[in-house]
């Protein structure tokens, strides 16, 4: 064997070794997070059959003004609670949506992946929100429910953080930095040489044949991965918060809301019909979420209510009492990252319709074969009473190219969970060396 044959093969065994370590930390997780976002991907047809009678009413002839609904929700929110937003109806058959926030309640953090308050759209309810559904054409109030217990934000909490507070968003944050290395690693490994074919041979059998549609499954949604990995990432809290700091070096953060903006008193204020109405005459034709004034001289603002059309994005700031725009950012204000975003979260979540769904459903299927054939082989592959870890040949360690040095410098530097884990991997790897030159001394 030659010294650059050599070099490969010890390379190769380094990244073996490496996948394996990634598998072994990430895959319960990753079982997890994929279980329950295959749930997740179902939320509109089960949120059609569960809330029907809140979201839609039969149309009628003409609407009352949008403050008689936000009245009657007032009416039936509990006392002391404030509107925290507004979503009149786009389509004729939507209800009104009013959402309430109790005394001191905060917004979300989760709601907005993380993001400072000033720099994020609204789209999140504050926690322990509740929404009153209001009938645009009587007023009549069609029930209320509160944000948590509905069953896309159920969804949501479960598969972000298994149902607990951020306190354990790190094991899904952890998981998916050892997925991106898996990814890497994976596709490295696939990748064809010399006469070598990615394709899964016909006919193969066995261990080989486990391996070759593992590979080959692995890398053929690998954009998919990258964009699900990437965009769940930017939302973690760990390596959410390296990414936005480098989306607002790089000069890639959202544009920004002009500070001192506020309303001129002059004439009456504007009520929730005028607002309505001065939105959606500069606004794109999508649902509109109003937020009132908290003060006399503070503005209306007005934003997106539906995230599955993004390139309808919007932010609109405007008079009290005039209606006169002060600050607007479309789809073209939004920067590269801001766009990349905008679009990779909603498709994450399964927002772009029927196709978007049915890719993530052949998505999870793939990542949950992925990880028994792993599993599979592994079994198939370890010796009775050995751990079964991938042989490192001689010098593996030793053996990576300065590329790939500098790629897992820049993803420990991006993850932090992967910096921190992966030195206590170093420490056992160093450990379990130690322990085999022992056993080789004692023969």
């Amino acid at each position: 064997m030659d010294d650059a044959t050599f070099l490969i093969a010890r390379r190769k065994s380094l990244y073996w070794r490496i996948h394996f370590w990634a598998a072994l930390i990430a895959s319960p997780f990753a079982l997890v997070a994929t279980l329950t976002g295959m749930l997740y991907v179902f939320t509109p047809q089960i949120e059609t059959r569960l809330y029907q009678h809140l979201d839609h009413v039969a149309p009628q002839v003409s609407m009352l003004p949008l403050d008689a609904a936000v009245a009657a929700a007032e009416r039936a929110a509990p006392r002391g609670w404030t509107v925290q937003n507004v979503v009149p109806p786009f389509q004729q058959d939507d209800a009104v949506q009013v959402a309430f926030a109790p005394p001191g309640g905060a917004q979300d953090e989760h709601a907005g992946h993380g993001m400072p308050v000033k720099a994020r759209p609204a789209f999140g309810l504050p926690a322990q929100a509740i929404v009153v559904y209001v009938n645009p054409y009587d007023a009549r109030v069609l029930g209320s429910l509160a944000s948590s217990e509905r069953f896309g934000n159920w969804a949501k909490k479960l598969h972000s953080r298994l149902l607990q507070n951020d306190g354990w968003r790190w094991m899904i944050e952890l998981a998916a930095s050892w997925l991106m290395v898996m990814l890497v690693t994976g596709v490295v490994l696939w990748w064809p040489r010399g006469a070598q074919s990615g394709l899964p041979k016909r006919g193969a059998r066995g261990r080989n044949g486990w391996r070759q549609w593992h590979a080959f499954l692995g890398v053929a949604l690998g954009l998919v991965s990258l964009v699900i990995l990437t965009t769940g990432l930017t939302w973690s809290q760990q390596a959410g918060g390296r990414i936005r700091a480098l989306r607002d070096v790089s000069g890639q953060a959202p544009p920004s809301v002009p500070r001192g903006l506020h309303s001129t008193e002059e004439g009456a204020p504007l009520d929730w019909q005028d607002a309505w109405q001065v939105a959606r005459s500069h606004a794109p034709a999508i649902a509109v979420q109003l937020t009132a004034p908290a003060s006399q001289d503070d503005v209306w603002r007005a934003t997106m209510a539906d995230r599955s059309q993004p390139t309808l994005r919007f932010d609109l700031q405007f008079d009290a009492y005039s209606g006169k725009p002060l600050y607007y950012a479309g789809w073209e204000a939004q920067t590269a990252f801001g766009k990349a975003t905008a679009i990779g979260i909603p498709f994450h979540r399964g927002e772009f319709g029927w196709w978007n769904q049915a890719l993530l459903l052949v998505f999870g299927a793939s990542v949950l074969f992925s990880l028994v054939s792993g599993w599979v082989m592994f079994f198939k592959r370890r010796l009775p009473g050995s751990l079964g870890l991938p042989r490192l040949l001689p010098g593996a360690w030793s053996s990576p190219s300065a590329l790939a040095w500098l790629a897992a410098v820049l993803m420990c530097a991006l993850m932090p969970l992967l910096l921190v884990s992966g030195a206590m991997l170093v420490l056992l790897e160093l450990i379990l060396a130690r322990a085999s030159r022992r056993r080789w001394a004692a023969r």
